[in-house]
């Protein structure tokens, strides 16, 4: 089975790192906004690429197949997330002429310090996916090969740098939206073989006793309608806020194209949600002695022992790494664009340097932390997304009296909120559904926050909030194309 595991894995690995570096960019459009050329679906192909991330993927299904029905609905809230971002957010951002959540921060609001709170939060969210990809990777070396996990890590961090390095966001976009038809014929055929080969007999319904279920962060895993009901609305709010998804709006050429985009997304988006219920229904009949991140990897060999089964687990392989390259290589452009845009201003030498600083962090973090966590980590970054990004963001675009003040209130309750009440269920404090579904909690906190602030602060309202506001509602046509407003030294701040 090692052969077969190690010659996917380093398949997709060196077909990623050519695809990723046979156009090399050299502006810093290219490395921040892929020259803000991308065709409409080749966009939404990337989009769906990084979002369907290995560690979400393999781990929705494991928790199906060990927690039951329940888990299915996890997948409908990356769902609902693009249809709010189609009907509020992804054209007036887009005619904004940001391309970063602290690009629209400072640009709305008119402040420099806004801007670097704002980067903070990009970063925090973006750790959390990028230690959940690394730890994802370990899982699968060390229970496919028996080799340690760190190889995994390293594995996924080279070729991941590699892109990023070659050509920023113009480079992964490519090898995001290669990779997701790889990605989707690799585990809707591995999982229709095992079907067709054994079967489940008459499909059963997926039943679980619940008993003593533990939760994780965020609420993972909870069966409880409480409990289901914040996962889905941490994915509902949280996706609008991320800052691999956001960057997305600004690399078509216009509003309309980035509508396209997210419209091409969820197509994709709703073919590739077939994946976590065949496996969790096929783990649950055939591998249920397995932690939930691991039933997908060993259900072909569980299923179909010998050479037929070693084949497909290297599929299956092949296909996480596939994965684990795309998720981290969008996060780690958006993330490194973000913070070398606010230290330094655009530029491909400071972005490179960015990108390795976040890399070399998220490596250390994932030395530190536990494996087995990857579901949860991704959850907690959809989480503080929604408490934070998600309110910034709608009534950013929607309210002309937001301020500054007023959004950095919303983001440190918000934040507080996730963060106080996560770390309570951590450390064994139980208050229920408080303790265990942050998002419905922290979202309101959030929102109010924002709106009450702003009112009792209404000097701190910038200037030309209603020249803002006609921009980002104005089509292109008739107010014109949009300025790249990127410069943290501009006259935007105060």
């Amino acid at each position: 089975m090692s052969v077969a595991v190690l010659t996917g894995i380093a398949f997709v690995l060196v077909l990623g790192v050519m695809v990723g570096a046979a156009r090399p960019r050299r502006s810093s459009g290219d490395f921040y906004v892929a020259a803000r050329a991308v065709p409409p679906w080749w966009n939404g192909a990337a989009i769906t690429s990084e979002f369907t991330s290995a560690a979400a993927c393999l781990g929705t299904a494991g928790l199906i197949a060990t927690r039951g029905s329940p888990m299915l609905w996890y997948p409908a809230g990356a769902a609902a997330g693009f249809v709010l971002i189609l009907a509020l957010v992804v054209a007036p951002l887009r005619r904004s002429g940001t391309y970063t959540l602290p690009d629209f921060a400072q640009w709305r609001l008119r402040s420099v310090k806004l801007r670097r709170f704002t980067t903070c939060f990009v970063l925090v969210i973006g750790l959390a996916f990028l230690v959940a990809q690394l730890h994802a990777a370990g899982v699968v070396v060390r229970l496919l090969t028996g080799l340690p996990p760190w190889l995994g890590w390293a594995a996924v961090a080279v070729a991941a740098l590699g892109v990023s390095l070659a050509g920023g966001l113009g480079s992964v976009t490519s090898v995001q939206a290669s990779q997701f038809w790889l990605k989707l014929a690799v585990f809707v055929g591995v999982g229709v073989a095992c079907w067709l080969t054994v079967g489940v007999r008459p499909v059963e319904r997926l039943r679980v006793a619940y008993g003593a279920v533990s939760t994780g962060l965020a609420g993972v895993g909870d069966p409880s309608l409480p409990g289901v009901l914040a996962v889905l609305v941490a994915c509902a709010l949280g996706t609008m806020g991320l800052p691999h998804v956001i960057v997305r709006v600004y690399t078509n050429r216009d509003g309309r194209g980035a509508r396209r985009s997210i419209v091409a997304t969820q197509f994709m988006l709703a073919a590739f949600c077939v994946v976590p219920p065949l496996y969790g229904l096929l783990g649950h009949m055939h591998v249920r002695d397995a932690a939930a991140d691991e039933i997908v990897l060993m259900l072909p060999a569980r299923m179909l022992p010998g050479a037929l089964g070693e084949v497909l687990t290297g599929l299956l392989a092949a296909g996480a790494f596939a994965a684990f390259l795309a998720t981290t290589g969008g996060v780690l452009v958006a993330v490194g664009g973000a913070v070398s845009a606010c230290v330094s201003g655009p530029g491909v030498r400071s972005f490179r340097v960015a990108v390795l600083l976040v890399l070399l962090a998220a490596l250390a973090l994932t030395a530190a932390t536990a494996p087995g966590v990857s579901v949860a980590l991704v959850l907690l970054g959809f989480s503080l997304s929604a408490a934070t990004f998600c309110p910034m963001l709608v009534l950013g675009i929607w309210w002309r009296r937001l301020t500054d003040v007023g959004v950095a209130a919303g983001f440190a309750l918000g934040g507080g909120v996730t963060a106080a009440l996560v770390g309570c269920e951590q450390a064994g404090v139980n208050m229920g559904a408080l303790t265990s579904c942050p998002a419905p909690v922290a979202v309101p906190v959030s929102f109010a926050a924002m709106v009450v602030t702003s009112l009792v602060t209404p000097g701190r309202l910038p200037r030309g909030v209603g020249r803002m506001l006609i921009r980002m509602h104005v089509p292109e046509h008739l107010a014109g194309p949009p300025p790249c407003r990127s410069s943290p030294h501009d006259d935007r701040s105060s």
